[in-house]
């Protein structure tokens, strides 16, 4: 028989390499001879890894948003305490307008 047509020493028969994968792989798509689940573990730690990336960022995501909700809250106090302030000055300077408008009046009346 042809000696290159005959398997290594050590792998099966068959022509298969070492771990049972026919040629071109392992059957989880990892390189050559690597054991199968070598390629599943690796896509398992990427998608893991990606997950754990989303995690964090929607972390930070939340932590901005209950910031951004205490600002606001905060805005609104002040809005509302900057409303209470306007109502006051209105009536006040409606008051002082009177006062003025009756002085007029007298001085008129006077002259």
């Amino acid at each position: 028989s042809d000696p290159a047509q005959q398997p290594a020493p050590g792998a099966p028969e068959g022509g298969a390499p070492e771990g049972g994968a026919p040629e071109g792989g392992a059957p989880g798509g990892g390189p050559p001879g690597a054991p199968p689940n070598l390629s599943s573990n690796r896509r398992l730690q990427q998608t893991q890894a990606q997950v754990q990336e989303v995690v964090d960022i929607m972390c930070v995501n939340v932590d901005k948003v209950l910031e951004r909700d205490q600002k606001l809250s905060e805005l609104d106090d002040r809005a509302d305490a900057l409303q209470a302030g306007a109502s006051i000055f209105e009536s006040s300077a409606a008051k002082l307008k009177r006062k003025y408008w009756w002085k007029n009046c007298k001085v008129s009346f006077l002259v």
